[in-house]
């Protein structure tokens, strides 16, 4: 989440730069007079005021700059070390969320908000100097290509990006639709495999509404940016007045937004005089975000959540969870609860400091940070739908063993075949699944899984997964919506 100056404004920061779709929230509180007023100043003696540096201080930068500038083995840029030095304090606070950004990142940070980006369409954060993928969109090139929450990603097209900050490292995933973005990926448990990723247009559409049976209406929400709200409300209005008996409510890999909008979203669902969302400043001052309309809703409720979903996900789902009475089912959510400020003017040079200032709690008052929110019903999906892509370095045949046999053989019981096992030893079964898999698909029947077999193999894996009859978390949240309505 983050504050720019006193205004709410959604940032999709990694989108932003062109590639990522990241959702940090903005809340509309004024900043402190501390925090907005920049002053600054130079003390004539050893100790100085709140903000200010000592003359040692200043002294021993100062120091540091010349020395570099008059004794490093090359000439270096001036500005280029001014910039390195507000990031190497950014980065001393150890905190993923907090970065700087130069006048042009900061330029790109802004001009896209609110348009059709072209990118892999994931959010992404740097922790302990590897950037982590946080949620990849539905629908996106990155969730197509199989990419999950919790990623690492080492390298593009064969750069490692390790040493980068997160915006630098965001330069090296971009580029224009319709090129290839070869990312080197690590996942836990598994070795590094290459994910290759076509990017591709954005869009910024959030909200799908249905009516599936029984009269049960399903609301998709993708991010919550500045028309979410009004299409939100236009399409529960709409599924209200077809006679729906229940709701279902999917932030799943929704990695957040507005905060304006999970407010809005969020309120007729919580009583009025009800809290939708506490913050907390570093000095424990609390403050509540109260439902001044709502009603709360006399049919059932549920939020389909996982990991993937963050930040205002986890503010609608909390809200409604302990204010709505509403049920959250799937896996837990992702856990970021802390508070951004855009810091866009105080610099003078066009470029800004993104910085956490505060932290967000649950109306209960949890904090759910690096926990999440675990759901009250739990249910996996099947294995085939967090299935790693295949290698593709070596054809796979018999007797050969290793993590890519054991996703192609979690891929043919995805897609109805039967390997047999699934333990990574590519047995005479799973032959014979592969053959069965060449027949379907016109390809060359030999047994083994070459490039042509793989990509043919994923895309129907990828197929399955978008099917709702194999949604098993979809099913639940119905099932306990009918059952609950039937009541």
């Amino acid at each position: 989440m983050f504050l720019r100056g006193r205004n709410l404004v959604v940032f999709v920061a990694f989108l932003l730069l062109g590639m990522f779709a990241s959702s940090i929230l903005t809340l509309t509180i004024v900043r402190p007079s501390s925090l907005a007023s920049g002053e600054s100043g130079v003390s004539n003696g050893s100790t100085a005021k709140p903000g200010e540096f000592t003359a040692a201080e200043l002294k021993k930068l100062s120091t540091a700059y010349h020395l570099i500038q008059d004794n490093y083995l090359t000439q270096i840029d001036r500005g280029k070390l001014i910039d390195g030095a507000v990031n190497g304090m950014l980065d001393a606070l150890n905190d993923p969320y907090s970065t700087y950004m130069d006048p042009k990142e900061a330029g790109q940070f802004q001009d896209v908000l609110n348009s059709t980006f072209q990118g892999i369409g994931a959010e992404v954060s740097l922790e302990d100097g590897r950037v982590k993928v946080v949620s990849p969109i539905k629908g996106s090139p990155a969730e197509k290509a199989g990419i999950l929450p919790n990623d690492l990603i080492l390298s593009v097209n064969g750069e490692k990006l390790d040493g980068l900050t997160l915006t630098e490292a965001v330069s090296k995933i971009r580029g224009p639709k319709g090129s290839q973005a070869k990312l080197g990926i690590m996942r836990s448990g598994m070795d590094s495999i290459e994910v290759i990723v076509v990017r591709d247009d954005i869009p910024v559409e959030t909200i799908y509404s249905e009516m599936l049976e029984g009269q049960i209406g399903k609301i998709e929400i993708r991010e919550y940016v500045s028309h979410t709200a009004q299409k939100f409300k236009e399409a529960l209005k709409q599924l209200e007045d077809q006679g729906m008996k229940g709701l279902v409510i999917d932030v799943r890999s929704n990695p957040g937004g507005l905060f304006p909008a999970v407010i809005e979203m969020s309120e007729p669902f919580v009583p009025q005089g009800k809290p939708i969302v506490q913050v907390e400043d570093r000095d424990g001052q609390k403050q509540s975000t109260l439902s001044v309309k709502g009603t709360g809703k006399k049919y059932p409720v549920a939020v389909l959540i996982n990991n993937g979903s963050a930040s205002a996900s986890e503010i609608m789902a909390g809200a409604l969870q302990q204010m709505g009475g509403a049920k959250l089912v799937g896996e837990k959510t992702y856990g970021k609860g802390t508070v951004q400020v855009t810091f866009d003017k105080e610099l003078g040079d066009g470029s800004n400091i993104k910085m956490t200032i505060m932290k967000w709690l649950t109306p209960n008052g949890d904090w759910i940070h690096k926990k999440g929110i675990a759901p009250d019903i739990a249910v996996e999906q099947p294995a085939y739908f967090k299935v790693a892509p295949l290698s593709k370095k070596t054809v796979l045949r018999l007797d050969m063993t290793g993590d890519d046999v054991k996703n192609l053989q979690t891929m043919l019981v995805g897609i109805g075949q039967a390997p047999g096992r699934t333990d990574g030893y590519f047995n005479e079964q799973t032959v014979t699944a592969v053959k069965a898999f060449q027949r379907l698909n016109n390809l060359p029947v030999t047994g083994e899984v070459d490039e042509k077999t793989a990509v043919k193999l994923e895309e129907a894996v990828s197929k399955e997964i978008r099917n709702p009859k194999n949604d098993l978390q979809l099913k639940s949240a119905v099932n306990y919506v009918s059952g609950a309505a039937a009541k």
